[in-house]
């Protein structure tokens, strides 16, 4: 099942109702599906084998994506904001593409590589101009629907792969077909080139839920489109909600009535920021979502009743459970695996393991898949007895010192504990007595003064034990993030280095 046809049933079903907004233009869906067909017109002359967005979300964003799939190539949408030398690395793996967006910039790093370049207007006045033929024929959706380019954060970026039937699996098993009002809207404020993007465009589609673009995000734009469009629904990362909230402790008016529900995920959600925002918007459902890339997104949910009934508890596991990514979608198997594969029993931390009809785990380099079908994360973490999950880290990131494994997740979350700390990075170092060490960076919060070096190092002596105590301390006025708010450990191991 090809995921264009998502389109095409919502098209059928209500063809005149509002399917997305950006930028003051609005669309129907059957519009949309005219387009995407125009689209695919486009990309069918020019002989493309990828059709790659190199530009901020817009209707141009969703057009492509469903037209690739109609023509039956993979749509590759490319972080902007790459140095040239990635950039042009990316561009050259992807040749020859239709490229939609930064024409200069393909045409500086990859002159010679075929690419067809469409600027965004022209590329959507393009789409629109194109007649597809009556009796066209469309891609049946066995193959690839959707490439993207992993963020890197520890590595190079590999090209993971979505097939359609992974992506429609997890449409099918998480939304209900034109099960919104009409009056439902979602605000994706998230980059086009991350999964969180695709997954509500294909989600929102599918439910006819309106979907309001905000190219770029910046908090103020995003309280005043909430305000303008009555948006329901929104997706953000933590990073995304803390200048929200910073917006609206400064004095910035929005009325944010018709927000019915926030979905937060991407990167850690600070305990602090979730209780502030669950008293900010006491008429609105949270739910944390867990996914990656490879498994198309969302694997486990902390749903809104979840979030209001351990903000309010006095029980401390319930309380607990705000630091949870929730329970896995029922939908999904997972496992927590030991160092020999082993499944781990709750309480004991382990790396994730997932297996599911919308799982991938296929990368255009190899097959990440064991021979049972299971997806290792490489995100390390728990199950505890209630199987709700909790993350620690990625499994890359553990500091490995004498033999012993160290979670820097423990670590950074003691040192949060202490009030004149607003963040903390604990990676590994190298060390001449135990091969590697905890080198840790802190940011002191605004109107403290920095707190001693071994004021910090008792905390954590006192809280865990001492070989999680940090041999090198670092005060830093930041700490390094990506657009999706995850921590870029390798720079802070650059920090540390200097």
């Amino acid at each position: 099942m090809n995921i264009a046809l998502l389109l095409e049933m919502a098209a059928e079903a209500a063809g005149d109702r509002i399917a997305l907004v950006c930028d003051g233009k609005r669309w129907t869906y059957g519009e949309l599906l005219d387009a995407a067909r125009g689209a695919c017109e486009l990309i069918r002359d020019s002989g493309a084998e990828f059709v790659a967005l190199l530009d901020e979300s817009s209707e141009a964003s969703v057009i492509a994506m469903f037209g690739a799939a109609l023509a039956g190539v993979p749509y590759c949408p490319l972080n902007y904001r790459l140095a040239d030398a990635d950039l042009g690395a990316l561009l050259g793996r992807i040749a020859p593409a239709l490229v939609i967006g930064d024409a200069a910039r393909v045409e500086r790093l990859a002159p010679d590589q075929g690419h067809v370049v469409y600027p965004r207007a022209e590329f959507t006045l393009a789409v629109q101009e194109a007649v597809a033929a009556p009796d066209a024929e469309y891609d049946t959706g066995e193959g690839i629907a959707i490439q993207l380019f992993t963020s890197g954060t520890t590595a190079a970026p590999k090209a993971a792969i979505l097939g359609h039937s992974n992506l429609v699996s997890y449409i099918l098993g998480t939304v209900e077909f034109a099960g919104a009002d009409e009056g439902e809207a979602a605000l994706v404020s998230v980059p086009p080139y991350h999964i969180a993007g695709i997954a509500a465009a294909l989600s929102s589609i599918y439910a006819q839920r309106r979907i309001v673009m905000l190219p770029a995000f910046a908090p103020d734009a995003w309280l005043k489109l909430v305000d303008a469009e009555r948006v329901t629904n929104a997706f953000v990362v933590p990073t995304m909600l803390s200048r929200i909230i910073h917006a609206m402790d400064k004095g910035v008016q929005a009325d944010i009535s018709s927000l019915k529900a926030i979905a937060y995920g991407g990167g850690k959600m600070p305990l602090e920021l979730i209780s502030h925002a669950l008293d900010l918007f006491p008429d609105t459902g949270f739910t944390n979502a867990y996914g990656l890339t490879e498994t198309s997104s969302t694997v486990a949910l902390l749903g809104p009743e979840e979030h209001r009934a351990a903000h309010r508890s006095d029980d401390p596991k319930v309380r607990a459970r705000l630091a949870s990514v929730g329970i896995p979608l029922p939908t999904i198997e997972l496992e927590i695996r030991g160092e020999e594969g082993e499944v781990l029993p709750a309480g004991q931390a382990g790396e994730i393991y997932v297996r599911g009809d919308q799982v991938s785990g296929q990368y255009r380099e190899r097959s990440a898949l064991d021979a049972d079908g299971w997806f290792p994360t490489r995100d390390a973490g728990y199950l505890d007895e209630d199987g709700y999950l909790f993350l620690s880290g990625r499994a890359d990131d553990v500091i490995v010192r004498g033999g012993e494994n160290i979670s820097p997740g423990e670590i950074e979350d003691v040192l949060l504990t202490h009030p004149a700390i607003a963040d903390a990075a604990a990676v590994a170092i190298p060390s001449a007595e135990w091969g590697e060490a905890v080198g840790l960076a802190v940011v002191v919060r605004g109107g403290f003064d920095h707190p001693a070096e071994d004021e910090l190092k008792d905390l954590v002596r006192t809280r865990l034990r001492s070989s999680r105590v940090p041999e090198k301390i670092l005060f830093a006025p930041a700490l390094p993030y990506n657009e999706m708010g995850k921590l870029l450990r390798r720079e802070v191991k650059v920090m540390l280095a200097g």
